[in-house]
């Protein structure tokens, strides 16, 4: 009899004795063993596992690895019978076996059927399946689907602090506990939950709370008359409904309800809701093809003011910054702008808004270049946001930075610029932006394996929320780093997802860069012709945006 335990670990035990650990060194035959013990009845064909297991690899390669995959699993299991192999089909154990993650998924979905025993079933799952395996394309689905029956049966028994411990941004789980606490009258904890869910959900702009938990909240502020609501709690609860508005298509309500957001904020000065207010403003200019007029406005408004609320106003606008100078329309349209905005800094002495005017012009200069006026203006713009002590500001200069380093061939130096904003990004407001930012380079720059360093990057990325705009140069630069590694499925993967995330980038520089990471997955499938017309298509694409550096890469890489 054997007993195969996925969730939480792999340990393997034959007739009640563990399986040495030792006896796994061979990592192809405890990956043989797993899968097997994943598939319907415990079944696969030879084809079947070498596809999942060896994807990239040649035929008569795969069919190599699994026949030694084979030999060494049996050799573990202590007998040629564990799998049997029968006119090209394998079977893990023929007289019996039991695989603690079936069990869980039969117990969970009896009981959520039953709409009982939640708990009990809960317990039964000690762990993510094969958390080793983190990276392993073939037990993704399954550890996704049971991971969602474990939340499914830990909302079911109403475990909602369990639930928020795996999905910290669950509106279900937090919306729960704001009500437990209304109903026990306790206001301080509803407003306390309410502004965890904001921070949870804030960290894509754009996304906020739901009209039912905004409602919990709103009634949880007027609880008691003899202590009315203060000018940041009414300020979160309007932040909230524009979001509301703005994401179900009101786009005048949310423009209204932002602005008395924006107007309360500044008048109670409170820097962070301020930027909130302006960053909502901003997405409606945008799309209406007005952020640069509404910035300019911004920018002379926040200039006047006190250092904080100013540096959250630019913080929520230079997001929108970045989308602007990568759009399709190119970046040099901005560089009028930038002088305006260092100009008017000077002239209201804004230590912040002379940053911003700085980091702008040396993004437009390294983009259309000029690498040496970009060092310049780069160096200023950290040096001035340093002074400020503008966390945001700072990691976009350090990236930019980074950049120029590694086009001078100078890789140590832009990792060491990456590995100081790194933590420095974690403690920023726009972390959920910056973080996946800098990995993107670090993985682009990596001195070692860039694989290894994709790996670290996910680790480090895994359970917190990014912009998803903002992990498109990450996708793209971990599709490129797996293909010129030969792991193509992991490439393709990759690829999809930045697929996907380039519909949400109006075209430019964005949509280049896609293509030239299918020009080096085609290349490593050794599908020249098609390689070289997609590097044509982002040389193009960066020439007409006028980026010539990514341009003459795209072209030599065309022509090797």
């Amino acid at each position: 009899m054997c007993e195969i335990l996925l969730l939480g670990g792999f340990v393997v035990r034959v007739d009640g004795h563990a399986v040495p650990e030792r006896l796994w060194r061979r990592t192809r035959a405890a990956q043989l063993v797993k899968v097997l013990a994943l598939a319907d009845g415990h079944r696969l064909l030879r084809e079947q596992a070498m596809e999942l297991l060896w994807p990239d690899l040649e035929p008569a390669v795969a069919s190599a690895n699994l026949r030694k995959a084979l030999h060494y699993a049996r050799q573990a299991l202590g007998s040629p019978a564990s799998i049997a192999d029968h006119g090209g089909r394998m079977e893990l154990f023929p007289a019996g076996v039991v695989v603690d993650a079936e069990e869980f998924e039969k117990t969970a979905r009896r009981a959520l059927a039953a709409r009982a025993g939640y708990r009990s079933a809960a317990a039964q799952y000690p762990g993510d399946l094969l958390p080793e395996d983190r990276y392993a394309s073939w037990a993704e689905q399954h550890r996704d689907r049971l991971r969602g029956l474990h939340l499914d049966l830990l909302r079911g028994a109403g475990l909602w602090y369990e639930v928020l411990a795996i999905d910290p941004a669950d509106e279900q789980a937090h919306r729960s506990l704001m009500q437990q606490a209304l109903d026990a009258g306790d206001r301080s904890a509803v407003v306390r939950q309410f502004e965890q869910l904001r921070h949870r959900l804030r960290a894509d702009l754009g996304v906020g709370p739901d009209r039912a938990s905004i409602t919990l909240y709103e009634k949880a502020l007027a609880m008691s008359p003899g202590a009315p609501p203060s000018p940041g709690e009414i300020t979160q609860s309007l932040l909230a409904r524009a979001l509301v508005q703005l994401n179900s298509g009101q786009l005048e309500d949310s423009a209204r309800t932002a602005g008395r957001a924006r107007s309360l904020a500044i008048d109670a000065h409170l820097g962070r809701e301020t930027g909130e207010a302006s960053a909502i403003l901003g997405i409606l200019a945008n799309m209406r093809g007005e952020w640069r007029a509404a910035f300019r406005a911004d920018f002379e408004d926040s200039v006047q003011r006190e250092p904080q609320v100013a540096s959250f106003v630019f913080d929520a606008h230079i997001c929108l910054a970045e989308f602007a100078l990568c759009g399709p329309n190119g970046h040099e349209q901005f560089a009028d702008l930038a002088t305006e905005l260092s100009s008017s800094a000077q002239q209201h002495r804004s230590i912040q808004g002379e940053a911003i005017g700085a980091l702008l012009a040396g993004e437009i200069s390294l983009f259309s270049g000029r690498l040496d006026e970009a060092r310049t203006r780069l160096t200023l713009a950290l040096q001035l946001y340093e002074d400020a002590g503008a966390t945001s500001g700072q990691v976009l200069s350090m990236q930019r930075l980074a950049e120029l380093a590694a086009l001078a061939g100078e890789r140590g130096q832009a990792g060491r610029l990456l590995h100081v904003a790194l933590p420095i990004a974690h403690t920023a407001w726009l972390g959920p932006h910056l973080v996946v930012r800098t990995h993107a380079l670090l993985v682009e720059t990596s001195e070692e394996d860039a694989v290894r360093r994709v790996e670290t990057a996910d680790r480090e990325l895994e359970g917190t929320r990014v912009c998803p705009p903002c992990s498109l140069g990450y996708l793209v630069a971990a599709a490129k780093a797996f293909a010129r590694a030969g792991v193509l499925a992991q490439s393709q993967r990759r690829l999809d997802d930045a697929e996907r995330m380039a519909g949400l980038w109006p075209g430019g520089a964005a949509h280049a860069a896609v293509w030239e990471a299918r020009a080096v997955l085609r290349h490593a499938h050794g599908d020249l012709e098609r390689a070289r017309a997609f590097w044509q298509e982002a040389a193009d694409r960066f020439a007409e945006v006028g980026r010539p550096l990514d341009r003459d890469r795209c072209r030599a890489a065309e022509t090797t």
